[in-house]
């Protein structure tokens, strides 16, 4: 069987996979073959914003990978969705639109990213984004990601950014602008009434383009490599097995778990893990499938005096009519939340120079995971992280059967400043509630309790309620050190025709929801391809 060729191969169709196969294919004479484990983002839960609480731990749109359970979570183990299907986790994740602080890049840029400093990297940000509050120095509006203000109001998320400000946290109507220190509204990716996934924004529009190919439900097995550069990949699709040729680079952007793993089944890893599982070592990289990081949170749940919540309006028939009608006909109101309507970024007194530590997520409603019903009560969330997590993973195979997920080992508080922030972050909330704008507002803490109240019971309580934010990266580590997994270029180091461009480069996660910085790591990555295609071309014609 004759094998087919590509200039590019893109292995994921997510963030970072979806803006490359986009910008790669603005030129008709690059051959674009991009794969897909999941299936098509058709289904309408896939496309209504609030349809994440379905869709994220729906096993049709969504792969549930078990973690190794630890100390730091209770010894539970911490499910960890991601999304598979055409999209990546940006068909189903919570649509906060948020880049981080200034100094998460800088940060990279110190490590040995060079060309990644905030500044670097904001006009990429600027690129894809069209903001619906206009274009300046630190929003775009020419870009195809429609990035919208909260569309739905709330008294009781009202009163707690309020409440919020009297216990002295500055209001902050942007956290994509000068600085994410304060409280407000959270800005969330949607486009009109819809969903602004990455395959929406970027991928679907060019579909029709010749040269491009997308392939769905392929669970790609390796990269093959042939005198030290990346010369294509194997797949299996329907139990068959597949395989194309990249003239010019494979590129993975399978995400922080699997980018990984494809890089170890294909002999670059730890050698001593990859001849356990009987894998020639092409090259001995120990960092492959290091740096693994994660926010990871604790939920408050209060119950509210008044019926403010949205546990109760979606079992008033009405409410639940007005809610239909208010995005039907004018794309607003709850049916275009995301995982978080306010919230914002305080310091707790482990804050180092005024850098905000810890992240709020705010919520008029209370459930005890995505898919499961909301409570009876008239709930009301407010979760907290900490932005700058101490602690690292690992991901490494488990076996060479491509099928079988890898060992996912997060290591949650391994770090003991991990777990002290969190927990002043925790009385951080309770000052909050405590305000006079929101004290009226709610009649009992559900969650954890009052009878949680020393700092040892509320370390209890954090490992044993706790859970992920859905963060997960760094196990492809970007840096200038011969140790780094890619070089500031996404190269990965010791093989010709091979990056890694998605969100396990980052070598350190940012401070707030990650889904922003991926998609500018996949702008970011199509114009170094880019720019060293034409440079190629360039001395091509000079030497001819």
């Amino acid at each position: 069987m004759s094998i087919v060729e590509y200039d590019y191969i893109i292995v994921g169709s997510g963030s970072s996979g979806s803006v490359l196969a986009r910008r790669l294919s603005n030129d008709p004479d690059i051959r674009i073959l991009l794969l897909e484990a999941g299936g098509p983002d058709r289904n309408f839960w896939l496309k209504l914003p609030v349809g994440y609480y379905r869709t994220i731990y729906d096993q049709r749109f969504s792969r549930i990978f078990e973690t190794e359970p630890s100390e730091g979570d209770g010894f539970r183990g911490i499910p960890w969705p991601r999304g598979r299907i055409v999209g990546g986790s940006s068909s189903i994740n919570g649509l906060i639109f948020i880049r981080g602080q200034r100094e998460d890049f800088d940060d990279w840029a110190k490590l040995g990213a060079h060309g990644w400093s905030y500044e670097q990297v904001l006009p990429h940000f600027r690129n894809i984004e069209c903001y619906h509050g206009g274009s300046d120095h630190y929003h775009g509006r020419g870009g195809e990601l429609s990035v919208s203000d909260l569309r739905n109001r709330n008294a009781a998320c009202g009163a707690w950014v309020q409440a919020a400000c009297e216990y002295g946290l500055p209001p902050n109507d942007d956290f994509n602008g000068h600085t994410t220190f304060g409280v407000g509204s959270y800005q969330l990716s949607l486009n009109g009434r819809w969903r602004a996934s990455a395959s929406s924004a970027f991928l679907h529009p060019v579909l029709g383009r010749g040269n491009l190919t997308l392939e769905t439900r392929t669970h790609v097995t390796r990269v093959t490599i042939e005198a030290g550069r990346a010369t294509g990949v194997e797949w299996i699709s329907d139990g068959e097995k597949h395989s194309a040729r990249a003239g010019r680079e494979v590129i993975l952007s399978a995400g922080a778990l699997q980018s990984p793993q494809i890089l170890q089944l294909s002999g670059i890893g730890p050698a001593d893990l990859l001849r356990r599982h009987a894998i020639n070592v092409v090259i001995d990289a120990p960092e492959v499938g290091e740096n693994l990081q994660d926010h990871y949170q604790a939920r408050m749940i209060l119950k509210l005096t008044s019926r403010n919540s949205l546990n109760d309006d979606v079992r008033n028939p009405l409410k639940l009519a007005g809610m239909g009608l208010d995005w039907l006909l004018a794309g607003k109101g709850p049916l275009t939340v995301g995982a978080g309507q306010v919230g914002g970024a305080a310091c707790t007194n482990h804050a180092v120079a005024g850098r905000p530590d810890i992240q709020f997520n705010v919520m008029p409603l209370s459930v005890d995971k995505p898919g499961t019903p909301l409570h009876k009560y008239s709930g009301f969330t407010a979760s907290v992280w900490q932005c700058h997590p101490e602690s690292r993973g690992s991901v490494q195979i488990q076996s060479a059967d491509p099928l079988k997920q890898p060992r996912i080992a997060p290591r949650y508080f391994s770090s003991d400043i991990d777990l002290k922030t969190i927990v002043e972050g925790v009385k951080i909330l309770r000052e909050i509630h405590r305000q006079p704008s929101f004290r009226d507002q709610w009649s009992e803490e559900i969650v954890p309790g009052a009878t949680v109240q020393s700092d040892e019971q509320i370390c209890d309580y954090v490992r044993n309620t706790g859970g992920t934010v859905f963060h997960v990266v760094g196990t492809c580590r970007m840096g200038s050190d011969e140790q780094a997994v890619v070089d500031p270029q996404l190269r990965v180091r010791g093989v010709e025709g091979l990056r890694v461009i998605d969100a396990s480069v980052m070598p350190k996660v940012t401070s707030a929801n990650t889904n922003a910085a991926t998609l500018m790591i996949g702008e970011k990555g199509a114009s170094l391809l880019l720019d060293e295609g034409r440079e190629v071309q360039q001395n091509s014609l000079q030497t001819a």
